[in-house]
């Protein structure tokens, strides 16, 4: 039997008993479900492509549910102990080793998804090229190809009027309002996808869907699935944000009902969009399922709502950018300055920090042309160990002994999963990379 859980340094954390010093609930789910509803669900469509539709949703609810149950790890070994940090916890079981490493990998993970974010902003407001074919953006599309409307440009403006002002907020509980509205975004994205759906399914228009994967000389090897499952696991790689949220709560064990609740809600969400998305689109679903629907309708009304759905998830990313950015930096500055005091007591640190950041992820959406690698990359070695490995560690070394047989168990089951997974993901992708390039 496990012992109680302690907390000795929540009553040091109180400064006052005013509610108004802590976060509220609806704020800690709105946070953590933008945080897991981010870029990922744009590649959910593709991914139900490779693995086809009964694989796909059988996947998406195993790793949302062991993703809840990793999360709970974490906040049960940091009551357990005294660390509110993720790299905390890991110091706490690794020693300084174990919170360098986790550090380091939840900066790649939050500075991947955020490169990744504007790349689908750039695609989104100034098009892009896949395969020959040339995709216009919404900008293209309403005013004609000019200097100002081009991917630098685009992607130059929005950096510095929208999502500079918004990475410049000091406390995660300050972006509750914009998570909230990033969320009815993502909901209006998946509630215009499935009527347009719909439509096309009373129409007859629809495509026919594949239930499961083709693994014939045609098709798909076996091993190719395994490329397609990281990307799942990256939709819901939000780990990083759970202790952030938790320690400006009340009660920080609060913010399990919260991730469970957020959890749920992206699942169903991820499910509806991957599937209505392939019904709409069939084989010809790409990476970014945004370009899909910059295609010619026969009406107008068609029209407006493919612009409504791209605008919109663009809208969406602009907000979750900012989560990701508070992570990024606190990580950042963790690692670079571990002696100082608090980052946001500090303007030459808060901005020498974040401004470096922001212009390399201005750089590099520039530079990368395309998601799908960059999900394959992160789905198969940072947010599997950021969600997964980390956790599983931390149960299985169980440094504060809070860890019960029947976790244990779990924990082990989810770190074999987790490297066997990753391992055969991370080949094929070398594999799939070199054959491409000697072809």
């Amino acid at each position: 039997m496990s012992p109680a859980i302690k907390a000795p340094l929540l009553p040091n954390q109180e400064p006052s008993s005013s509610s108004e010093n802590h976060g509220s609930f609806a704020g800690a789910v709105f946070n953590i479900s933008t945080s897991i509803v981010g870029a990922g669900i744009m590649a959910i469509p593709a991914a139900f492509k490779v693995l086809g539709v009964i694989p796909s949703l059988s996947i998406i609810v195993i790793i949302a549910w062991l993703s809840n149950v990793s999360a709970g790890f974490l906040m049960k070994s940091s009551l357990a102990g005294e660390s509110t940090t993720y790299a905390g916890v890991m110091k706490e079981s690794f020693g300084k080793s174990g919170s360098v490493v986790v550090t380091i990998v939840t900066m790649v993970v939050t500075f991947g998804s955020m490169i990744i974010f504007s790349i689908i902003i750039g695609d989104v407001l100034s098009g892009n090229e896949k395969d020959g074919i040339i995709h216009l953006g919404l900008l293209q599309e309403w005013f004609g190809s000019h200097w100002w409307n081009s991917r630098f440009f685009g992607l130059l403006f929005i950096f510095v009027f929208l999502l500079l002002p918004l990475v410049l907020c000091r406390r995660v509980e300050r972006l509750a309002l914009s998570s909230a509205i990033s969320f009815l975004l993502a909901l209006l994205f998946v509630v215009i996808s499935s009527v347009l759906a719909i439509i096309a399914l009373v129409q007859g228009k629809t495509k026919t869907p594949r239930l499961f994967p083709e693994l014939n000389d045609g098709g798909l090897s076996f091993f190719s699935l395994f490329t397609a499952s990281p990307v799942i696991v990256t939709a819901f790689t939000f780990h990083f944000n759970v202790h952030p949220v938790a320690f400006e709560l009340k009660d920080p064990l609060d913010v399990l009902s919260a991730t469970r609740i957020s959890v749920i809600l992206c699942a169903a969400i991820y499910s509806a969009t991957g599937l209505f998305c392939y019904l709409l689109f069939g084989d010809s679903t790409m990476t970014d399922v945004l370009m899909n629907f910059d295609q010619s309708t026969s009406s107008s009304i068609g029209s407006l709502l493919n612009d409504i759905v791209r605008l919109s998830y663009a809208i969406h990313l602009m907000l979750v950018f900012p989560l990701l950015n508070f992570s990024l930096r606190a990580n950042l500055d963790e690692l670079l300055f571990p002696t100082k005091h608090s980052l946001v007591e500090d303007n030459k640190r808060f901005f020498g920090i974040t401004f470096p950041l922001l212009i390399s992820c201005f750089l590099g959406a520039i530079a990368i042309p395309d998601i799908w690698y960059f999900f394959q990359f992160l789905g198969s070695t940072s947010t599997v160990s950021i969600a997964f490995i980390f956790p599983a560690a931390i149960v299985l070394r169980n440094v504060n002994g809070f860890s019960t047989l029947r976790e244990k168990i779990v924990a082990s089951v989810m770190l074999v999963l987790a490297v066997a997974t990753s391992i055969i993901a991370i080949s094929t992708n070398i594999y799939t990379f070199t054959a491409t390039e000697e072809t």
